[in-house]
C-alpha cells in the first residue's frame, strides 16, 4: 500500500491489511467481548471501505485515471479550467475519501470502534493494532491527499482541521472517566490522531515531516504501553485495569519507572520524545497562521496530561489492591525497558530522527 501508484492498488493494499485484523481481534474464541469487538470492527470497517471506494470512483469519474500522479495533474487542470461540474465531483470524492481514511486512523466522528476493539481484543493484538495500522493509515493519507489531491489542499485543510479539533477534544475528555487502561489508551489514541492531523493540515513539507515524526513517536509509545500490560498479566488475568497499577513501584520499581517514562512521553512532557512530537505539529500549524487551532491543541493536551499523571500517582503513591504476583518474562522485560529508554534517549537527542523525517520530503 505504501508503494502503490494507483487508487486501485491502494484500495487492494488496504483491504489486505484490514481483513486479517478483523480475524486477529476475534482470536479469543471463548470471549464474547472479543467476538463482539471483532463484529463491530468488521461491520464499521466494511462501511468505511465502501465510502473510500466510492470516493475513489468519483475521483476517477472526474479525472479519468487511477494513477496518482496523473490524477494530481488532472485535478490541477480542472481547477485551472474552472470546470465547476468536475470540481463539485472532486470535492464530494475528497469528502468520502477523508471519511474512509479517518476510520482507519480513528479520528472523530469515525472513532466508535477504537475503545471497544482495544478493550475487547487480546492485548497482543491491541499492541499490534495500536502501532502498525496507524503507520499504514498515515501512509494512505500521504499517498492520497499529499499525492493525488495536493491541488485541493485548501479544501481538505478545512476538513482535517475539524477532524483534528474534534478528535483532540473528545479523545482527551472521554479518557478521563475510563477505569480500563486499554480503553483509556484507546481514547488516548483518538486524541493523538488529532495531533497527527495537525501536521498534515499545515499543507507544507515541514508539516508533513512533523506528522511523520509524530506517527513514529506514537507507535513507539503504544508498543511500550500495551507491552507493559502484557508484561504484568498472568495466565488467568490481564492487568488491564488502571487500579492494577497501584503500588507498582513497590513490586517492580524498574517497570514502574519505564511506565512513568511512557506516560510522561504521551503527555508531551520534556525531555521525553512525545514532547518533540507535539512541539513539531504545533509549530507547523502556527507557521501557517492557524494559531487558534494550536491554542485548542495545547488546552486539550493539558486535559490529557491529567489521566496520564493519574497512572503515575497510582504507581508511586497508592498501595496495591491485591497480592497477586506474576513472573514477568525476561525477554519481554528487556524489550519494554529498551523501548522506554529509547523514548528518553530520543527525547534528549531528537535531532537524528527529526532530520530523517525532514529528509523524506527533501528538506535535509
Amino acid at each position: 500500500m505504501v508503494s502503490a501508484g494507483s487508487f486501485l492498488m491502494l484500495f487492494l493494499g488496504l483491504e489486505l491489511l484490514s481483513l486479517p485484523l478483523y480475524a486477529m481481534v476475534a482470536f479469543d474464541c471463548n470471549s464474547t467481548v472479543s467476538s463482539e469487538a471483532a463484529m463491530k470492527y468488521f461491520v464499521m470497517g466494511a462501511v468505511a471501505s465502501g465510502m473510500l471506494l466510492y470516493g475513489m470512483s468519483m475521483l476517477y469519474g472526474a479525472t479519468g485515471t487511477l494513477d496518482l500522479l496523473k490524477a494530481s495533474e488532472a485535478v490541477r487542470q480542472i481547477l485551472i479550467g474552472n470546470e465547476e461540474g468536475k470540481q463539485t465531483v472532486l470535492i464530494f470524492g475528497t469528502i468520502f475519501i477523508i471519511a474512509g481514511i479517518s476510520f482507519k486512523l480513528g479520528a472523530v466522528p469515525f472513532h466508535m470502534w477504537i475503545p471497544d476493539v482495544y478493550q475487547g481484543a487480546p492485548t497482543a493484538v491491541t499492541l499490534f493494532l495500536g502501532a502498525a495500522p496507524k503507520l499504514a493509515a498515515f501512509a494512505l493519507l500521504v499517498r492520497v491527499l499529499i499525492g493525488a489531491l495536493a491541488p485541493l489542499v485548501d479544501q481538505w485543510q478545512q476538513m482535517l482541521g475539524i477532524l483534528a479539533i474534534l478528535s483532540m477534544a473528545l479523545g482527551n475528555i472521554s479518557a478521563i472517566s475510563q477505569t480500563n487502561l486499554k480503553r483509556m489508551l484507546g481514547y488516548s489514541t483518538i486524541a493523538h490522531v488529532g495531533f497527527l492531523l495537525l501536521g498534515v493540515l499545515a499543507g507544507n513539507p515541514e508539516g508533513y515531516s512533523a506528522a511523520l515524526f509524530y506517527v513514529i513517536t506514537y507507535a513507539l509509545m503504544a508498543l511500550g504501553s500495551f507491552g507493559m500490560i502484557m508484561l504484568l498479566s498472568g495466565v488467568a488475568f490481564e492487568s488491564d485495569r488502571i487500579e492494577d497499577f497501584k503500588g507498582l513501584n513497590e513490586r517492580y520499581p524498574w517497570f514502574a519507572a519505564i511506565m512513568a517514562i511512557l506516560m510522561f512521553s504521551m503527555a508531551g512532557i520534556p525531555p521525553f520524545l512525545g514532547f518533540w512530537a507535539k512541539w513539531g505539529v504545533l509549530r507547523a500549524v502556527i507557521n501557517v497562521d492557524q494559531i487558534w487551532i494550536a491554542i485548542i491543541a495545547v488546552i486539550t493536551s493539558i486535559i490529557g496530561a491529567w489521566y496520564y499523571l493519574r497512572i503515575i500517582w497510582y504507581m508511586y503513591f497508592e498501595k496495591p489492591i491485591n497480592n497477586i504476583t506474576v513472573v514477568p518474562s525476561i525477554e519481554m522485560g528487556i524489550l519494554i525497558i529498551t523501548n522506554g529508554l529509547a523514548l528518553l534517549y530520543l527525547g534528549i537527542f531528537p535531532t537524528n530522527l527529526i532530520n530523517l523525517c525532514l529528509s523524506v520530503w527533501g528538506l535535509k
